[in-house]
């Protein structure tokens, strides 16, 4: 009688009770003869034979069941997507907002409803009664349609059979935890597509439903500890990659789809029995990172309409043009259309970047909430984001656009402009809220827009940056000085460079008037912003030619030089008496030279006695000059090799002028001197 091990292996089960059979049986009863005797010898063997085949069955198995896992993972995601669809739009209709968890199952059965499969082959389990053969239109793949199981439960049934049960466990235990690592080790571009991250979910969910099956269709094979511990090692590992890969990503599309897919993935393996929490944990910073790129890309965004604006107001000469305008940026306001009634009015004042902005930040807003669930987290989420989206996207957008080099002094008064286009429009931002959420900005809880804040710190920005760039523009003007400060008498005019310096002046104060100067409170804040521009550039160019003048580089100064610059000084004057900005009261403007031209007049007066006699006095005609001041335009007018000396005259006509000086400069130095010991 031949025994062919293959032949045994496709009918093992008989082949194994005929040995048996035939060794307690049979084989005793003719013990004698010689081929039993070699019968009895083989069977031990053949027994070998058979688990070493059914071995390599489950082998071939566990090899086929990695490339079937990501088919098994994918068709269950499908499903779950597919069940939390339609219980999403159930529950809308029942109950609003109400959020339960589907129910799916990758064998037909609810995973909570699972049947113990038979462990031996050749046994079906019942078709569930009750169900419709026409039940769905798309057939639905099952554990058993994918993967073929019978190796498992043959090669458990052999072992068990033979008694050696405990070594298969732990070698099919040992092998599938090999192969959980392989599942869960990421490919490196799968931060790239959201394909890659679909990938790795379909093959962890397709692996640890095959577990699950085996759990539930054997005896003991696998216990539900061994299955906790191994998707607690996998949420480590799991939960490690998603964070590390998702670092990388920097398009907010891809990371809401991420998002999206965990969802998915989550809810999949819940249905299973599988705990997920710290999956749901980490949706919470995918959510942040979310905001994070989006942010980004709209600061991208935010960016490039700053730098396509032409920062002029926009053109509105007529009513198609207003409509066009209006349908971007709806601004009405009853009091301003009672006191300015033209559209071309109202419109003209901003430049192309307001209308779009306007348009571009509640939409950026909406992107913000994909992750909320109910209306209330709705509300707070979008009012949250939103102060994000301008306070610190959109602020840090209008900051940087502020310093650019090449923004000079007129887009800086379009900039003030817009701003507060912007301002203005933040009360439709929150009426634009309102509406979604239908949650009343006057709740007790509800979050407060700061969009106010963020328009007013960019206009301050804006502001404070013209005050610099005017006071830089001076002193390039101050750079092209270029006095002859031993010239014996003075030209007879002010120098090129400051008349130059002074029409500059009032040609950049002109542009102020493009500020809104009769329409609600935009008048105040047009002559805020001119009054101190004005102001700062007087000041900072009356201390610009006092330093000029007291240069401890500059050691000669002529009566012809001091007389020329006093002509400068005149033009300076004059151009602040000018009222270059409306508003100043009485002489304020002129009174930032003040300190100059006292300091002249002493000079070219020559009214030392009357310095010196009433120095200290409130009632003092040179009450703005130091003596420390004086004493070093004074050092700066003497020459002690007598060349061109401008006192050479005095000394020649009449010493005792001279000595007069020497008198005046030791009792400046005495004033110095007290000065000093005072403080």
């Amino acid at each position: 009688m031949r025994c062919d091990g293959r032949y045994l292996c496709s009918r093992y089960y008989a082949a194994l009770k005929t040995m048996e059979q035939l060794e307690k049986v049979y084989i005793p009863r003719v013990s004698r003869y010689r081929f039993c005797q070699i019968m009895a010898e083989n069977l031990p063997k053949l027994r070998e034979d058979i688990k070493d085949i059914s071995m390599s069955d489950l082998k071939d198995f566990l090899e086929s069941i990695r490339k079937h896992s990501d088919k098994i993972g994918e068709t269950a995601m499908k499903q779950a997507q597919q069940h939390r669809t339609f219980n999403s739009v159930v529950q809308k209709h029942d109950s609003g907002m109400g959020y339960t968890r589907p129910v799916y199952s990758l064998n037909g059965r609810t995973p909570t409803q699972h049947n113990g499969l038979a462990a031996e082959e050749g046994v079906d389990q019942p078709e569930e009664e009750g169900v419709e053969e026409d039940q769905s239109e798309e057939e639905v793949l099952t554990a058993q349609d994918l993967v073929d199981f019978s190796p498992v439960y043959r090669c458990l049934h052999i072992y068990t059979v033979l008694g050696d049960r405990e070594t298969f466990e732990n070698y099919y235990r040992k092998q599938r935890k090999k192969q959980a690592r392989l599942v869960l080790q990421p490919q490196s571009n799968m931060q790239e597509t959201v394909e890659g991250y679909r990938r790795y979910f379909n093959q962890i969910v397709g692996f640890f439903l095959v577990e699950d099956h085996v759990l539930h269709s054997t005896q003991g094979l696998l216990t539900r500890a061994f299955t906790d511990e191994l998707w607690n090692m996998a949420l480590s590992k799991i939960t490690a990659v998603l964070r590390t890969h998702s670092s990388y990503c920097s398009d907010p599309d891809l990371v809401l789809q991420l998002k999206n897919l965990i969802v998915i993935f989550a809810d999949t393996l819940q249905g299973y029995g599988y705990p997920v929490n710290r999956l749901f944990d980490l949706l919470f910073e995918i959510r942040d990172q979310y905001n994070e790129t989006l942010l980004k890309k709209w600061a991208l965004v935010f960016r490039e309409i700053f730098e396509l604006d032409n920062y002029s107001p926009i053109p509105v000469e007529t009513e198609e043009e207003y409509k066009s305008v209006v349908s971007r940026f709806p601004f009405h306001d009853a009091e301003i259309e009672k006191v300015c009634p033209s559209f071309n009015t109202l419109y003209s004042r901003m430049s192309q970047s307001v209308p779009l902005l306007r348009s571009k930040v509640p939409y950026a807003s909406l992107k913000l909430i994909v992750t909320a669930r109910s209306w209330t987290e709705i509300d707070d989420m979008l009012r949250k984001s939103t102060n994000l989206l301008l306070t610190r996207t959109l602020s840090g957008c209008l900051q940087n656009l502020i310093k650019k080099p090449h923004i000079g002094l007129t887009e800086l008064v379009q900039i003030i402009i817009n701003t507060t286009h912007l301002e203005q429009a933040c009360k439709y931002l929150e009426d634009f809220i309102t509406n979604i959420t239908n949650v009343s900005p006057e709740t007790v809880h509800t979050t407060r827009l700061y969009g106010l804040s963020t328009f007013k710190d960019a206009r301050h920005a804006a502001e404070g940056e013209i005050y610099t760039k005017l006071n830089q523009k001076i002193d390039e003007f101050i750079q092209l000085a270029d006095y002859d400060w031993g010239m014996p008498e003075s030209d007879g005019q002010a120098s090129g460079y400051l008349m130059d310096l002074i029409n500059f002046l009032r040609s950049t104060f002109q542009v102020f008037t493009h500020l809104p100067n009769n329409c609600n409170d935009h008048a105040a804040m047009s002559g805020k912003v001119a009054q101190t521009a004005c102001m700062s550039a007087c000041k900072h160019l009356s201390t610009s030619l006092m330093q000029m003048l007291l240069d401890s580089e500059l050691k000669q100064i002529s009566m012809g030089a001091v007389q020329q610059f006093n002509l400068d000084v005149i033009q300076c004057e004059l151009f602040a008496s000018s009222e270059p900005v409306p508003g100043f009261q009485g002489d304020t403007l002129q009174l930032a030279f003040i300190d100059l031209r006292q300091l002249l007049d002493l000079f070219m007066v020559w009214d030392w006695s009357t310095y010196l006699a009433d120095y200290g006095q409130p009632t003092s005609k040179y009450l703005r000059v130091n003596p420390s001041t004086a004493l070093a335009l004074l050092e700066k007018m003497k020459d002690t090799s007598k060349k061109n000396n401008i006192f050479s005259q005095f000394r020649k006509n009449d010493r005792d002028k001279q000595k007069l000086i020497e008198t005046v400069v030791k009792q400046l130095r005495s004033l110095v001197n007290g000065m000093s010991q005072h403080s």
